[in-house]
């Protein structure tokens, strides 16, 4: 089956609707009466709709994705192109719960799909049933995906892992119980510490169903507590052997297990996303083991070496407790001397506070005698007298003053009003002069020859106005 591109399709529709009308022109769909057929929108989009969907029924495609969307019915929508052409394209919900990854704008795609005409808007598209990234696989891509997506949720967030028990009770081993995985294991463990509890906790480790065994013996154990620490473990292989280790459930089971998970997949090289979500990784399987279980002649050796290490402790502890004893037994004095001494020292210190009580008494009698004899020398009946007397000789005082200063004011009084008199223009008037101004206006005259004839005229005197008119004649 050949692959398509976008060109060729729109070739083969431009091809196709040539001949089609070449057709309706050479006789093709005429009528009785030999006119071309009239065809409708349903007719002309139904025949169009069989000749594409017949002709290409299945085919490869490749391009690059854009304007990819996702919605709430499950299904994929989005356009494939390339540098010359554009077409429509859908994945059902269907289809796309196959994919192991997760389509993106940008991303270069190569799908199987087949042509679909959608009559109500006369539009077709390709409707894929399986695609794949081009250049990288589908089980790396979503490898990639969803390692950046549970990354950004925080499950691979190193606060959030537990640290392993020093000596388990039970060790769960969830793994393939026909695997080497379960021998290289069982082998260490039970070499390094001969005894320990040990669980198999039989599992799919590939195939469609391993990552929901997983998932489920790893939810009984966390739910049961039946564990103190859970291995994850299995051999080597190729990237889809590892699969079900790289699945969303897998890494979610491990996440919200309350019981440390210790991840022990695939070689030393191989990372799966069990490996980032686990409390620890182990590069192998017979690694873990000598992780989790602990050397049974060395923790004896330690715990020779802590008693005799514990037993030095103590003997030096109990030394000191002895030399301190002997120290104190030294400081140790008979209650009674004790009692003895107390006394004396009692009958000191009362001597000394009658001694100080006294001493006390002295002193405020003699600071009280020496108050008594300033307050007799500052009588306030004499220091009154005193005042009254000072205030008697200074009111005599301001009395002459004011006396003198009155007198004075007087004098200058009058020196000012004889001068005022002098000055006063109704004084002149009194000694027979006279003041003429015109009448109306009010202007003084100082020359006959600014008035005119008959011109009124108001004359002021030293006891009064005379109104008159002017009369050049008798000048």
């Amino acid at each position: 089956m050949p692959a398509l591109s976008c060109g060729s399709v729109r070739a083969f529709f431009e091809e196709t609707l040539f001949c089609f009308a070449m057709g309706s022109e050479s006789g093709q769909g005429r009528g009785m009466n030999g006119s071309s057929r009239v065809y409708t929108v349903s007719e002309i989009t139904g025949e169009i709709k069989s000749i594409l969907e017949s002709r290409f029924d299945l085919f490869w495609i490749t391009g690059e994705v854009s304007n990819f969307s996702a919605p709430v019915s499950g299904h994929y929508y989005f356009t494939l192109k390339d540098d010359a052409a554009q077409i429509r394209s859908v994945m059902f919900r269907g289809q796309n719960r196959q994919l192991k990854f997760r389509p993106e704008d940008g991303m270069e795609v190569t799908g199987l799909g087949r042509i679909g005409v959608y009559e109500p808007r006369g539009t077709y598209q390709v409707i894929f049933e399986y695609l794949e990234p081009r250049g990288l696989g589908a089980l790396q891509k979503a490898f990639e995906q969803l390692k950046e997506a549970l990354a950004a949720e925080g499950l691979f967030n190193p606060e959030k892992k537990a640290g392993l028990p020093l000596l388990p009770k039970r060790i769960a081993l969830v793994t393939s119980p026909t695997g080497a995985a379960v021998h290289d294991f069982l082998n260490i463990a039970l070499r390094r510490f001969p005894g320990i509890g040990l669980d198999v906790v039989p599992v799919q480790v590939q195939g469609d169903h391993a990552a929901g065994e997983i998932e489920a013996a790893l939810d009984r154990l966390d739910r049961w507590n039946l564990a103190d620490v859970i291995v994850l473990a299995r051999g080597g292989g190729s990237l889809e052997d590892l699969q079900p280790f790289n699945s969303e459930a897998v890494a979610r089971a491990i996440f919200r297990n309350r019981i440390p998970v210790v991840s022990a997949v695939g070689h030393e090289t191989d990372f799966t996303i069990a490996d980032f979500t686990a409390d620890l990784r182990a590069p192998t399987p017979s690694a873990a083991a000598e992780l989790v279980v602990p050397d049974r002649s060395k923790l004896l050796q330690s715990s020779v070496d802590y008693r005799r290490r514990a037993a030095l402790a103590v003997s030096h502890q109990i030394k000191k407790w002895k030399d301190s004893l002997r120290h104190f037994e030294k400081r140790l004095v008979h209650p009674r001397r004790r009692i003895d001494e107390l006394r004396l020292k009692i009958d000191d210190l009362s001597g000394r506070i009658l001694r100080a009580v006294r001493q006390d008494l002295s002193m405020r009698k003699e600071r009280l005698a020496w108050m008594d004899g300033r307050i007799a020398h500052v009588d306030p009946a004499k220091r009154v007298a005193e005042y009254k007397q000072k205030l008697y000789e200074t009111n005599n005082k301001i009395m002459y003053l004011n006396k003198n200063i009155v007198s004075i004011k007087k004098s200058q009084l009058r020196v000012q009003t004889a001068r005022l008199s002098a000055l006063n223009p109704m004084a002149v008037l009194g000694r027979g002069y006279s003041i003429t101004r015109t009448a109306p206006g009010g202007r003084v005259l100082l020359d006959p020859a600014s008035v005119s004839d008959g011109q009124r005229l108001r004359i002021t005197l030293a006891r009064g106005d005379l109104n008159a008119v002017a009369d050049k004649r008798n000048r």
